[in-house]
C-alpha cells in the first residue's frame, strides 16, 4: 500500500476535527447572542416595570394634589389667596416600596395667565373672532413692551389659526400662507389645546414666544380669562394691565396688587373701586372676569424610582364641590 493512502484516514480525521471544532465555535456564538438577547429582555422588562411603578406613583400624586385642593377650599371658603403659601410650594414624598424612589409635585393655579382662546367666541366648527379678547391679548403685549404694530399683528395671526372663517384679518395668515412655509401646514380651526402651539404659527419667533409664555395659558374653553384677583404677585403686573385693557400700565398695576389687604379682597366690587381702576369704565364681561378663588390648577409631578423617571403635567377644574381631570399629558408643560 502506499504512503499516500496510510496518511488519507489522518487527513480526514483532521477535518472532521475541524469541522467539530467550527460548530462549536458557531455555537457559542449563537448561544452568547441568546444569552444577550435574555439579558437584554429581562432588563427591558425590568425597565418596562419601574416606568410602569413610576407612573402609578405619578397618579397618586393626583390624588395628593385632590386632596390638597379640597383642604384648602375647606379652609378658605370663598377665596383663594397667596397668603395661603401652597401656590408652587414644592412637596417632596419618599417611596420606601419596592427599588425606592422620590415623589416630587408642585400644584399652581393655572389661570393666572391670558387664556389664548379668548380671542375667538362660538362653538366647535363656528368659531370667530371676538373683539374683547383681542383687545385684552394686546394690552398684555403692549405691557411686555412689544409694539402696537406688533401687538396686531399677533393677535390677527392668533385669532385665524383658531377661527373658521378662512378669511384672513388685516394682519393675520390663513392656509394659503401657511402653504408656502416649509413645512407646509393648514391653520387649525380649532381652540389651542397647549400654549406651546404659538410656536407653529406665523410671525411668533423664539424670543416671542419666550417673552409671552410666562403670561399665556390654553384654557380647555373660549371663555375670558379667568383671573383670580387674590393670586396675582408682583410679577403678574402685566396681567392687571391686559386686564384693565391698558387703562393701567406696569407701574399702575403693580400699586393695585400691592395694596391688597391681607388675606385678599372679600369681593370683586372692593377691587373694581379702587381709584386706579375706577375710572377705566370697563365692560360688565370684563368686571364679571374677575374671581376670588382659583378655578384652574396645574399639577406637576417628578418620580424617580429605581433607574426610571417620569413626569407628569395635569390641569384640573374645580367646578363647585367636584374637582374634574381636563389634561394630563407625560411631559412637562411647556
Amino acid at each position: 500500500m502506499s504512503r499516500a493512502c496510510q496518511r488519507a484516514p489522518r487527513g480526514q480525521r483532521g477535518v472532521a476535527l475541524l469541522t467539530v471544532l467550527l460548530l462549536v465555535a458557531v455555537m457559542t456564538l449563537l448561544i452568547i447572542g441568546m444569552l444577550d438577547d435574555i439579558r437584554f429582555a429581562t432588563r427591558r422588562t425590568r425597565n418596562t416595570q419601574a416606568v410602569t411603578q413610576a407612573q402609578w406613583h405619578a397618579l397618586g400624586a393626583e390624588a395628593i394634589a385632590r386632596r390638597e385642593i379640597a383642604r384648602l377650599g375647606a379652609a378658605s371658603p370663598g377665596i383663594d389667596s397667596l397668603d395661603s403659601g401652597w401656590n408652587g410650594r414644592d412637596l417632596t414624598v419618599p417611596i420606601e416600596q419596592g427599588e425606592g424612589g422620590v415623589l416630587r409635585l408642585r400644584i399652581n393655579d393655572a389661570a393666572t395667565c391670558f387664556n389664548l382662546n379668548s380671542v375667538v367666541e362660538g362653538a366647535a366648527g363656528q368659531w370667530r373672532r371676538r373683539e374683547l379678547g383681542v383687545r385684552q391679548y394686546r394690552a398684555l403685549m403692549i405691557a411686555l413692551d412689544f409694539t402696537e404694530a406688533e401687538s396686531l399683528q399677533l393677535s390677527d395671526t392668533l385669532v385665524d389659526w383658531i377661527d373658521d372663517d378662512g378669511v384672513p384679518s388685516s394682519s393675520g395668515a390663513e392656509d394659503p400662507h401657511y402653504a408656502h412655509l416649509r413645512p407646509p401646514r393648514r391653520t387649525a380651526g380649532t381652540l389651542l389645546a397647549e400654549a406651546s402651539e404659538l410656536r407653529a404659527i406665523s410671525d411668533y419667533a423664539p424670543a416671542t414666544y419666550a417673552r409671552l409664555r410666562p403670561f399665556v395659558c390654553a384654557l380647555p374653553d373660549a371663555g375670558l380669562s379667568p383671573i383670580n384677583i387674590n393670586m396675582l404677585a408682583a410679577s403678574d403686573a402685566p396681567l392687571l394691565s391686559m386686564l384693565s385693557m391698558g387703562a393701567l400700565d406696569r407701574a399702575g398695576a403693580r400699586q393695585v396688587i400691592a395694596s391688597r389687604p391681607p388675606g385678599g379682597w372679600r369681593d370683586q366690587a372692593t377691587f373694581w373701586s379702587l381709584p386706579l381702576l375706577a375710572g377705566a369704565a370697563l365692560p360688565n364681561p370684563v368686571l364679571e372676569q374677575t374671581e376670588l378663588k382659583t378655578r384652574f390648577f396645574a399639577l406637576h409631578a417628578e418620580v424617580e424610582y429605581g433607574d426610571a423617571q417620569v413626569v407628569l403635567s395635569e390641569l384640573l377644574e374645580r367646578r363647585d364641590r367636584d374637582l374634574v381631570l381636563r389634561a394630563r399629558r407625560w411631559t412637562p408643560d411647556e
